[in-house]
């Protein structure tokens, strides 16, 4: 190149002399002309045919001519003759002015689809991506005003669930494919027991799932990570270069002849290369936490889909509360993985250069340091593997917490009528007290972590600095050699300090992998449990042939070789004992067990009405539609049909109503009818009806069955199976199956089964021929109808007059028993919240939906959560951070002295006394850092206990109406994830923040003490940096609320999916559920993207600010020369270098903190609902055995639901006496429900009082009260735990009172063959038995308690004919010494009570015996006649 250069008669390229040593540095000529004029051009056209390709594939058209598409232009089109005749500024002002305006993006082509709200970075320039100015648009709106849902952005279409998880999919399929084929071969070469073939590998799948997960992730993000990582890789190259410039810099101060220039050179040299590192790192977190984002969505997406799959046998396994933790606690552990994980591996890399530069300053010494470092790295990662096993630990009883607080909110109603909200608040908190304690422990090994490694830069410089003065007395310590290691241990910090959060996250996710992959793993339903065909009208609906079914692999058979053809277009019932397996058979059907043997096959679409209905939150008519297009004849047809016309007229905003979660504002017999209609509206081939006409009035029942399912209904084309306990139905049956013990012992039409005298026609012979009265009929008009009464049966107490109607009439004449309505016990229906009118479109609205709130978070919040900590406990925490931030300024301003000492005979004196002094300081800095963090960690548990109990308490204390407007998705994210946030996040921002704001003083103060000149650039910086934080947290504060407000409704939605997933599938709904999880996931990932982008904004700006800080205490130091010595300047420039950091992480530890303290402002928005009355009153004088008789006394008392509304109840005055039995009938809305809920208070009185026994219940305890009165709903709820905890969770009786009770309610020959008896543990919702099965248990609990009051809700809905008499008979026997008060969905269970309440309208219009109402002719009268009973 030289040859060149003097060949065109100019310099030689590079000229030593003539750029560096001199005081007017310059360029030579040939460089100039050559170097500069090339590079430029070979940049342009190596990058060229790169750039053609990136417009071919993702051109966009043309650009608009706009005024900066104009500006560009001129400044191009002058260019060449600027050159010419221009000064050589003004054609570099124009360069200048080139590159600015380049720096701006052009406005998007003209004609092309824009997103509405689309996110400003797709087309953002260069420089603005580089910094995130396209992010501030966000913040200046968000700082003027609170955002809204609707100022945030819309999703990237990459960054969308549909594209991120249709790719995801297919990965995952196809690598479960693969381990499956492995496991299969590697098991089958190694064992030849198929059980334990089939143990094994179920064994090697779950453990090698998690890493299978892993594998898949990778494939699909691991390309765009890969960019991040070399942004990372860079930003290293960078930040190893300060070091060697700031050690030309110290080398400048000594050099008394160094030219000036130099010295400003090495200044913005090193401003240039902080700038550069800061910009590479927050491309790098950019695409981190983008992945993150990404590795979210995916793995929600995958859960949400296996869950719509997994088999019963893993349903039972995996409950809905610990899917919530899997899609709550666990991804967000793997997006912190995804942030943290490089460091796992380039933090020993960067120890490693760092050790090398160090060798190269300070020879054999450096080795100290790395003695240093394998001593830090084996006890970190010893505290690593322990704290991974703690974190297993905690997950697991985290997981027992939010399943026991979902089975609570589930069955709060059971819980308050019961009084047992105490029973199991302990339980939670009993998982809640080991959480913490494993926590605690956890905690305290992170202390010492954190202590080893904050100390681990004086440790490394004690032993290397040690050293190197007592091996040769001849080794100085000068300015140059101290801090020049001291920036290189400074660098040391970084991957020191990340590597034990690192390796703690990598633990932690590879937990929740193996959790997230133990669930994905989990078996699915076979497709070939049930064969689907087409249907075709001239074959057989449905077919079994020697099918056998169990409902797991393992386990035994549900159905045992059936056989049955169903004809197309025939009624099919199935009848049976509880527990024989008609569920089951129905459930065969949907392929819902698993086939051990056998076929089944189904011709056409299915719809399936569930024996306990699933009611979606949604309005009434969307339950129905459930998808569909809404025909308005069709609809208005099955309204009719389904008897559901006239509950419109009683909902607020009719068929618009929202229905509260699992039907709340319903009654049983309206969610049943709802599940009806959505399965009649869908037009199917074949109907599986499990028990649908249980829940409902006798009367309606009949119409339902008239209207819908019998020979002349809506539905008689259709295949129906129809299971049920009515005997009135089977003489329209085509064909009637009886099971006993899941197989069919008998099958026939209803006359063919009388004939042939088996098992069926005994049962009906001994019924009908039992407890026969004298009776007369009469013809009706319709003629074919023979209407039974039977005039003694008022005073036959103890003989159940359903049974000995029905069977008292000839076959095929059977007639509806019952009028009434079917409200149930425990409806409360929805009314406004507020006292003024609501417009139309408010009427039906029911739930609260989970709303932000505005504005920065109130100091009060701050001074609560500090509060509970308590005041000594905070005065310790900044009494430690003070000492231990004092020890570091004055070790450091000890190394400044010793660096400044003068070398006399090529030695310092005294160098054992300095060693001492600067080991001293260090030791006391390492202890007061232990100390600082485990009081930060105590004091934090010591709130989290506190704001859990508080939360629960606030919760378990509300009212029935909060839990009906306040959907469980927000309660969810409440006890799971800002629990979460409090246990962990608020912690660890509180450390970080705490111990950087004292770092930044302990600066500051030795950059004033260097260059007190300093303060006029540090004041302007810090009202700078004030003003951009306040910008800052505005708007993250704000975020952070929208994000959690966002995230409630996907918990909802997982929940409410995984409790109906037989009805939807059995619909074929799956795609469109997943539309559903998919739009909700979207939306919180609309509030979740812009939050981390602030983080970065914010991170640029301020390193920014500080690299401003080096700068400017770079150039003060050049220009102080003469005055300042080299140990001065060193501790002044290297300690600079450390605020670009420092500035960041406050602000960011600090918004961190106030984005988790919402979640303490979160939980504790539920404090200020309204509350219950207390559970008990101190000092009660309440009698132990009261009610000793069970009177019960109304005196005007009046009911309202919400205030200001009209009085449910007016002016009721009844007395019920000792022992008598009550009957309360009315029509819907007539308020049989208010009545009862009043008695027990879920509602308080508005007027007026009651008294049992004398005593008025307003003035004692709710549990004093809810205690000592029982009541059997309509609705069984059990709970996850052993069968014993669910009849008594206090333990107040013994095993021999349960099984006496249990005895008495026919359950004990079920119980004594399980082979835990007592201990049998009931899975979530008592599925693992039958719905007859749990309305035993709870029949079994009002037994044990024997109160004196008892109140029932057709307790008995659910049961066979002969269980059902049996249980009558035992309700009539064990409670005759009791008050018992029946609401009356059948008047004919009431005919021989005592009295019989009429109700209207809120009043009281009959009470007497029924004998008497019957003969007044009144309104009981005409009940009767329309039920059929006389």
């Amino acid at each position: 190149m030289d040859t060149l250069c003097s060949l065109s008669g100019l310099d030689p390229l590079w000229d030593w002399n003539q750029t560096w040593y001199t005081h007017n540095p310059e360029l030579s000529n040939c460089f100039q002309n050559t170097v500069l004029v090339w590079a430029p051009c070979i940049y342009l056209w190596v990058l060229s045919p790169f750039y053609c390709l990136h417009l071919y594939c993702h051109g966009r058209g043309r650009l608009p001519l706009s005024s900066l598409c104009s500006a560009k232009l001129v400044r191009q089109t002058a260019k060449t003759h600027i050159v010419r005749y221009l000064a050589f500024f003004s054609y570099f002002a124009l360069q200048l002015a080139q590159l600015f305006l380049s720096c701006f993006a052009d406005r998007a082509p003209s004609g092309k689809a824009v997103l509405k709200n689309a996110c400003p970075v797709q087309d953002a320039s260069f420089l603005s991506k580089i910094l995130f100015w396209w992010f501030s648009g966000l913040l200046f709106k968000g700082y003027r005003s609170p955002l809204q849902a609707e100022d945030l952005w819309s999703l990237r279409e990459e960054d969308t669930s549909e594209k991120i998880i249709s790719d995801l999919e297919e990965e995952w399929t196809a690598e479960c494919t693969k381990q499956e084929n492995h496991l299969s071969t590697s098991i089958a070469l190694g064992s030849r027991l198929p059980e334990q073939a089939q143990f094994l590998r179920k064994i090697q799948k779950e453990q090698s799932s998690g890493f299978c997960l892993l594998r898949t992730l990778a494939r699909s993000f691991g390309p765009y990570f890969l960019t991040g990582t070399l942004c990372l890789m860079v930003h290293d190259a960078f930040m190893f270069s300060v070091p060697q410039v700031l050690s030309l810099l110290l080398g400048f101060m000594k050099d008394e002849d160094a030219p000036l220039w130099k010295g400003y050179f090495y200044a913005s040299l090193m401003f240039l290369l902080s700038c550069l590192q800061s910009i590479f790192n927050h491309q790098y977190t950019y695409t981190c936490f983008t992945v993150g984002m990404r590795v979210k969505t995916a793995v929600m997406g995958l859960v949400y889909r296996k869950s719509l799959v997994v088999n019963s046998a893993a349903r039972r396994t995996c409950t809905v509360g610990e899917i919530v933790n899997l899609v709550s606690a666990d991804t967000q552990k793997l997006m912190d993985f995804v942030v943290y994980f490089n460091a796992v591996w380039l933090a020993p890399i960067e120890v490693t250069l760092c050790l090398f530069f160090l060798w190269q300053h300070l020879g054999p010494s450096a080795l100290a340091g790395i003695a240093t470092v394998i001593f830090i790295f084996p006890l970190n990662g010893f505290i690593a593997r322990k704290r991974s096993k703690l974190q297993e630990i905690q997950m697991k009883y985290m997981d027992g917490r939010v399943k026991l607080m979902n089975e609570i909110l589930n069955g709060i109603k059971i819980l308050k009528f019961y009084a047992w909200e105490k029973a199991f608040l302990e339980q939670v908190l009993g998982y809640r007290e080991k959480e913490l304690k494993t926590l605690k422990k956890s905690q305290i090994l992170y202390s010492v972590s954190i202590a080893s490694f904050n100390s681990s830069s004086f440790l490394i410089a004690f032993a290397m600095f040690g050293v190197y003065v007592l091996i040769d007395d001849k080794n100085v310590l000068d300015a140059q050699k101290i801090f020049v290691s001291m920036a290189l241990i400074n660098i040391l910090k970084t991957p020191l300090s990340q590597l034990p959060f690192a390796m703690s996250t990598t633990m932690q996710a590879l937990v929740s992998l193996k959790r997230l992959g133990k669930f994905l793993c989990q078996d699915e339903l076979k497709p070939d449990n049930v064969t689907r065909e087409s249907f075709k009208s001239d074959v057989d609906g449905v077919v079994f042939e020697n099918g056998t079914f169990s409902w797991s692999k393992d386990g035994p058979p549900c159905l045992k070789r059936i056989s049955v053809r169903v004809p197309c277009g025939s009624l099919v019932a199935v009848v049976g004992h509880v527990g024989s397996g008609k569920s089951s058979l129905l459930s065969a059907m949907l392929g819902e067990t698993e086939k051990r043997s056998g076929a089944v096959s189904v011709k056409g679409s299915v719809a399936y009405v569930p024996q306990q209905a699933w009611i979606q939150n949604a309005s009434l008519q969307d339950n129905i539609l459930f998808g569909q297009e809404k025909k308005e004849s069709w609809y208005q047809r099955v309204l009719e049909a389904c008897a559901l016309l006239p509950d419109l007229d009683n909902l607020p905003a009719g068929d618009t109503t929202e229905i509260g979660e699992k039907g709340l504002n319903l009654s049983g017999g309206q969610k049943q009818r709802v599940s009806l209609a959505r399965a009649v509206y869908r037009k199917a081939d074949v109907y599986l009806l499990d028990d649908p006409l249980s829940a409902v009035d006798a009367h309606v029942g009949q119409h339902i069955f008239n209207k819908v399912i019998g020979p002349r209904g809506i539905l008689r084309d259709k295949t129906r199976i129809l299971v049920t306990h009515g005997m009135s139905f089977l003489p329209q049956a085509d064909l009637i199956l009886v099971l006993v013990d899941g197989e069919i012992s008998e099958r026939g039409s209803y006359q063919e089964l009388l004939n042939r005298n088996g098992a069926f026609a005994d049962f009906i012979h001994t019924f009908a021929s039992s407890e026969r009265k004298e009776c007369f009929s009469e013809a009706s008009q319709r003629g074919n109808i023979t209407m039974v009464c039977v005039r003694a049966f008022i005073l036959a107490e103890k003989i159940d007059m359903q049974l000995l109607w029905m069977l008292m009439s000839p076959p095929g004449n059977r007639v509806s028993l019952a009028c009434s309505s079917d409200v149930s016990l425990i409806t409360i229906e929805p009314l406004p919240d507020s006292d003024e009118d609501h417009i139309q479109e408010d009427l039906g609205k029911l739930t609260k939906a989970d709303k932000a709130r505005i504005g920065r978070v109130k100091l009060e919040m701050y001074i609560e959560y500090f509060h509970t900590i308590g005041l000594p406990l905070i005065v310790s925490i900044v009494f430690l951070y003070a000492f231990q931030q004092a020890a570091s300024l004055s070790y450091n301003y000890w190394l400044s002295l010793w660096a400044d000492q003068p070398v006399i005979n090529g030695t310092q004196l005294n160098t054992d006394l300095k060693l001492g002094v600067y080991g001293a300081l260090g030791f006391a800095q390492g202890i007061a850092i232990f100390g600082t963090t485990v009081a930060i960690s105590l004091g934090c548990i010591i709130a989290s206990r506190h704001l859990h109990l508080e939360l629960l308490n606030n919760v378990l204390h509300s009212p029935m109406s909060f839990f009906e407007t306040t959907p469980s998705g927000n309660l969810f994210n409440r006890f799971a994830k800002e629990i979460d946030a409090i246990d962990n996040m608020i912690p660890d921002g509180l450390k970080m923040m705490l111990g950087y704001f004292f770092k930044l003083m302990e600066v500051c103060i030795i950059v004033l003490m260097a260059t007190p000149f300093a303060a006029v650039i540090i004041l302007p910086m810090a009202f700078l940096y004030g003003f951009i934080q306040s910008f800052y947290v505005a708007t993250s504060c704000q975020l952070r609320r929208l994000e959690s407000v966002s995230r409630s409704p996907i918990y909802t939605h997982l929940n409410e999916t995984v409790q109906g997933a037989s009805v939807i599938r059995a619909f074929n709904e799956q795609s469109r559920f997943i539309m559903g999880v998919n739009h909700k996931v979207d939306q919180n990932q609309t509030a979740y993207f812009p939050r981390f982008v602030a983080t970065r904004w914010l991170g640029v700006n301020l390193e920014f600010l500080g690299n401003g800080i080096v700068l400017a205490a770079s150039i003060l130091s050049v220009m102080a020369k003469g005055t300042l010595s080299p140990g001065m300047v060193g501790l002044a420039v290297s300690h600079s270098l450390q605020v670009t950091g420092f500035l960041s992480w406050i602000v960011r530890s600090w918004t961190d903190v106030e984005n988790n303290i919402v979640s303490v402002e979160r939980v504790k928005e539920y404090a200020d609902t309204p509350k219950e009355a207390a559970w008990t009153i101190e000092g009660s004088s309440l009698p132990p055995s009261w009610p000793q008789k069970g009177t019960i006394e109304f005196h005007d008392y009046g009911l309202q639901y919400r205030k200001g509304l009209e009085l449910a109840l007016k002016g009721i005055s009844v007395h019920i006496k000792e022992r008598e039995k009550i009957g309360i009938v009315g029509r819907t809305g007539a308020g049989k429900s208010s009545l009862a809920l009043g008695i027990f208070r879920i509602l308080e009185a508005a007027k007026g009082q009651i008294f049992i026994d004398g005593i008025n219940i307003a003035e004692i305890g709710l549990h004093d009260l809810r205690s000592r009165i029982t009541i059997i709903p309509q609705d069984p709820v059990l709970f996850s735990g052993s069968l014993r905890m669910n009849l008594d969770p206090f333990d107040a009786y013994t095993d021999e009172d349960v099984w006496n009770a249990l005895e008495l309610a026919h359950l004990k020959n079920f119980v004594s063959e399980l082979p835990d008896k007592l201990n049998h543990e009931c899975s979530e919702g008592g599925e693992n038995l039958s719905l007859g099965q749990r309305q035993l248990v709870c029949l079994a609990r009002a037994l044990l308690r024997k109160t004196k009051i008892l109140v029932l809700d057709e307790a008995t809905a659910a049961l066979d004919l002969e269980t059902d008499t049996l249980i009558q008979s035992t309700i009539r026997s064990q409670f005759e010494d009791c008050a018992v008060l029946t609401i009356a969905h059948r008047l004919n269970t009431i005919m021989d009570y005592t009295k019989v309440i009429v109700m209207d309208k809120g009043h009281v219009v009959e009470m007497d015996s029924p004998s008497n109402l019957i003969a007044k002719r009144g309104q009981f009268y005409y009940m009767c006649r329309e039920a059929g009973l006389l």
